[in-house]
């Protein structure tokens, strides 16, 4: 402790002020000594290291949380080499998807998805059903990552061990929303879990891309219905077979009862969204579980419905079939942006287009011609 020193600022009248030292660095060995005690082994970035597909595919079949998280954080991967690990590990595991109910859930701001889909989730657990959550959330323009967080939302069906809640972001290339929550339900599917919930993040254009990947798609609104039916679009009400009025518990239950027979009698008017299908509005109380059962057993009866006349297998073709189409799309204005020759001509077009010395149809006809080399 003899060669320990103090800064030239510190106070010995007050020594409680700085207890810390100054001391000596080690040096380095000289003429080819022992170097064993200065080497540094060189760093390597985890999501570096090689990932054993095998191993992995085995150990989610197997039903482990952790390999089934790192098995959909490679697969929201936007980095090239983590896209073709993952899709080796799909390959492995299609095998053992295609089993669980797939059910679309969006609504209105303030119409409780959330506490919805916990005391739905949870109800379901107790029933011997193993539940996966997939939260479409929005994408943070800064890191990238999810913005709404559900998982802290839903403390109680986070600690259950037959459910799973994964946040997933919105945004991102190499197919977005479209690919990573596509290929998250298959991983979950494989890992066994056969009840399968994904959220919206609300009332806009993630609806119509969720409604093409699930098999039930339900619509959260709140009591009160005639203002908001006024603001609520056709469009939204004729993708969801069921219409969930919440919130339906104490002083409330007349009013919910009363949006119940008003969003009725509007469903009958319009096309059902499922061929064979009748959209029914019901009633339920997150917060006290009621109406939670039959909202589950009018889900089972559609899925019943469904599969006898067909029309289940044939909306998951159909379903296949434009998952097909929508990455062909993502992956074509990927590459298309992510051209040299774009990339340089771009800025340049644009702001001959913004002061009106170039029409936009000639400005795209150049970027794409610089595209395919023509």
């Amino acid at each position: 402790m003899g060669n320990d020193k103090k800064p030239e600022w510190y106070d010995p009248d007050d020594p409680r002020q700085f207890q810390s030292v100054v001391r000596k660095g080690i040096s380095p060995p000289e003429n080819g000594g022992d170097s064993r005690s200065v080497k540094r082994s060189r760093f390597v970035k985890k999501s570096r290291l090689d990932i054993d597909v095998e191993e992995l595919a085995g150990q989610i079949q197997d039903g482990s949380r952790t390999s089934l998280a790192r098995g959909i954080t490679l697969v929201e991967s936007n980095a090239e080499h983590h896209f073709q690990k993952a899709q080796q590990l799909l390959e492995k595991l299609l095998p053992k998807t295609g089993n669980a109910i797939r059910i679309g859930i969006t609504g209105v701001p303030g119409a409780g998805k959330s506490t919805f889909i916990e005391a739905f989730g949870t109800y379901l657990c107790n029933l011997g059903h193993k539940v996966a959550v997939l939260a479409v959330d929005p994408t943070s323009s800064l890191t990238g990552g999810s913005i709404l967080g559900d998982k802290t939302r839903m403390e109680t069906l986070a600690r259950n061990p037959q459910a799973f809640i994964r946040p997933s972001p919105s945004g991102g290339k190499l197919g977005g929303v479209h690919r990573k929550t596509r290929e998250t339900m298959l991983l979950c599917e494989s890992a066994g879990f056969d009840v399968i919930l994904v959220e919206t993040v609300g009332v806009g254009q993630s609806e119509v891309i969720v409604r093409d990947m699930v098999d039930f798609f339900m619509l959260l609104v709140l009591t009160g219905a005639g203002d908001e039916l006024q603001g609520m679009k056709k469009g939204i009400m004729e993708l969801a077979d069921a219409v969930i009025i919440n919130k339906a518990d104490g002083d409330n239950v007349a009013k919910a009862d009363k949006t119940r027979r008003e969003y009725g009698r509007i469903l009958h008017f319009l096309q059902p969204a499922t061929k064979g299908w009748e959209t029914k509005a019901l009633t339920c109380s997150s917060l006290y579980g009621t109406g939670i059962s039959d909202i589950w057993r009018l889900i089972s009866e559609f899925e019943h419905s469904t599969q006898q006349s067909g029309v289940f297998a044939e909306r998951r073709r159909l379903q296949t079939k434009e998952w097909i189409h929508s990455m062909i799309m993502d992956q074509l204005q990927f590459s298309f942006f992510h051209h040299p020759d774009v990339k340089t001509l771009l800025p340049k077009a644009e702001n001959e287009v913004i002061s009106g010395s170039r029409p936009v149809a000639a400005a795209v006809d150049e970027l794409f011609k610089a595209y395919l080399g023509l």
